[in-house]
């Protein structure tokens, strides 16, 4: 497909806002508007970006946090910790911390909060996402001291517990909470569904106190609002917006945001069923048409589900070459053999799952159309796509090609391979038990047996398997008032920490 095509979808305009309603004229308060509002604010889907950006380690904390430079775990409500044998490790918590109910922290808040998060009954997108599968257990030594307990066992145990929010015994179990209760330097006041949610600082936090007194987060499904929403002074930070919108180098500050997107393929209906067809959806695709134009200049085709910094990625495999020509011969040869190359596939889109994403997925239905296949795109929102894409999948489902886009700022594949390719991942659409066993070797392993048994699975998911469409590396941007000082990191997508933010003189 030409160049002139793609940018032909993009639509232009200018968006004006005025300052009727300035949320962000407070000396000591900060608004933020976000792309999603979110559904819930429950604490243990904080693994998804509309909640944990908003409550994860400002409203509630976990035992370790993960150092955005290195990907080291680093202490957080657990002061150190020891491996004690293959399955267990111990963690020493601080002394003096208090939830925002006045209760104290200790170990058995810990027991708690695992027990709260592993209850089948309570949808938790965090155990889907880092703990399936697999068993956990923690016991409380003492006041100070929690053993936890993983089978199999988890020689990264202490990154995966920068997860595992801690919240109060007052947060009911086997159901979502509309008000969390953590130990964090923000308590939760109000949230106006699809409006606002409201923090104000906790001045009984055990650690320093931040700047920001209170944090308003609002929701903007477009971009260009968003961005308009910080120059007018509505809003303080727009921490994801479109690079059409990042016109202005004083305000705007692009950031790697350990993002990959991909296309994941449905693997148990013809055509996608066969090898052929899944390889010629990648063939057929000019990824370097969208570099610069829909997309940032900046993002980098992907070969594989995990950024570069990430244990177990491998640089030999290449991204997937434009080849329209040879998409046309696999699906010629697929339809000799008696596949249906005909039926008409479902594409599945999330609304702002990435800015332009619209865009992308319309030029790449034409492209696939191009090479003969029938792809027919519907745009759903966040609460459709994230039940079509993860299991149960329906029985009569078709033939469904669903847009993903997966955060890997934790260091390790493990959090990658397991949840989104092993036959129990919860949105995995492979079940190959070669695969599966290389994934739990390399899970039981440490070091450079780690690494190259997760390269090894790399290998076999983009060579033998096929089951994505490799898209890029991600870039975001955020727009930043000068009233305040922020700046953005790989893990700005997941969270924001208020007590980062301070106050221009």
């Amino acid at each position: 497909m030409k160049l002139k095509a793609i940018t032909s979808l993009v639509v232009g305009g200018c968006i004006m806002l005025a300052a009727t309603n300035s949320y962000a004229n407070d000396d000591n308060a900060v608004t933020i508007v976000l792309g999603e509002a979110p559904q819930v604010i429950e604490p243990c889907e904080s693994a998804i970006y509309g909640v944990g950006i908003i409550l994860k380690q400002n409203v509630t904390e976990t035992l370790t946090e993960l150092d955005p430079q290195s990907g080291v775990p680093v202490p957080r409500l657990a002061t150190s910790w020891k491996q004690l044998n293959k399955n267990t490790w111990q963690f020493k918590l601080r002394e003096g911390v208090k939830f925002h109910d006045g209760t104290p922290f200790n170990a058995q808040s810990v027991v708690y909060s695992l027990e709260r998060m592993m209850d089948p009954g309570l949808k938790c997108m965090t155990r889907n996402k880092f703990f399936t599968p697999g068993t956990f257990a923690a016991k409380a030594v003492d006041d100070l001291t929690v053993d936890i307990s993983a089978d199999p066992g988890q020689q990264i145990l202490p990154s995966l517990l920068s997860t595992l929010v801690i919240v109060s015994h007052s947060t009911p179990k086997g159901q979502a909470t509309p008000k969390p209760v953590g130990t964090g330097p923000y308590a939760f006041e109000s949230w106006r569904q699809g409006e606002s949610v409201v923090l104000k600082r906790f001045d009984g936090y055990w650690g320093a106190k931040p700047v920001v007194e209170k944090a308003t987060f609002l929701s903007r499904n477009e971009s260009a609002v968003q961005a308009a929403m910080v120059t007018t002074g509505e809003a303080d930070i727009a921490p994801s917006i479109a690079v059409q919108d990042a016109t202005n180098p004083e305000t705007d500050f692009s950031y790697p945001n350990s993002e990959t997107s991909r296309i994941r393929i449905g693997q148990d209906k013809p055509p996608l069923s066969d090898v052929r067809v899944r390889k010629a959806l990648n063939l057929a695709i000019d990824r370097n048409a969208f570099v610069g134009t829909i997309l940032s200049k900046d993002v980098q085709p992907a070969s594989q589900l995990v950024v570069p910094t990430t244990l177990g990625y491998d640089g030999t495999i290449k991204p997937w070459a434009y080849d329209p020509e040879q998409a046309k011969k696999l699906i010629a040869e697929a339809k000799a053999s008696g596949v249906p190359v005909d039926a008409e596939i479902r594409l599945i889109g999330r609304q702002n799952l990435f800015p332009n994403v619209n865009e992308v997925l319309e030029a790449m239905t034409q492209m696939w159309e191009a090479v003969g296949l029938k792809v027919k795109l519907e745009m759903v929102e966040r609460g459709q796509a994230l039940q079509l894409g993860t299991k149960p999948y329906a029985a009569d489902r078709r033939p469904t090609l669903i847009t993903d886009q997966h955060n890997n700022n934790m260091g390790d594949a493990s959090f990658t391979v397991v949840y989104k390719y092993s036959t129990s991942g919860p949105q995995s659409d492979t079940s190959d038990p070669a695969l599966d066993a290389l994934i739990a070797k390399a899970a039981a392993s440490s070091g450079d047996e780690r690494k190259a048994l997760f390269q090894k699975s790399f290998q076999t998911i983009a060579s033998e398997i096929v089951p994505d469409v490799m898209l890029f590396h991600m870039v975001g941007y955020a727009r930043v008032n000068p009233r305040v000082h922020f700046k953005p990191s790989i893990a700005t997508n997941s969270e924001l920490q208020l007590a980062t933010i301070s106050f221009a003189d």
